[in-house]
């Protein structure tokens, strides 16, 4: 399965994803985060969407489901 990052306070996707098989890892918008496959943010900002070596799913106005959802969509195109 897929190692993800996701960005504080998620905790509730984070364990949505692990229970869908994926080692997932928490991280602070301030921590430098490499080695993913992909990330789960709270929001992408359109000025600055190099801050990340890897694709994310951006949570704003997601439920965790959507979340879960919309990250196992981009997993499966890549």
């Amino acid at each position: 399965m897929a190692k993800i990052a996701v960005e504080e306070p998620f905790d509730d996707v984070k364990k949505a994803l692990e229970e869908k098989g994926h080692t997932v890892t928490m991280f602070n918008t301030d921590e430098e985060v490499t080695g993913h496959d992909l990330g789960v943010v709270r929001a992408i900002n359109e000025g600055n969407n190099d801050e990340f070596n890897f694709p994310v799913v951006s949570m704003k106005g997601m439920s965790i489901e959507d979340a879960v959802e919309a990250v196992e969509e981009k997993l499966q195109n890549m």
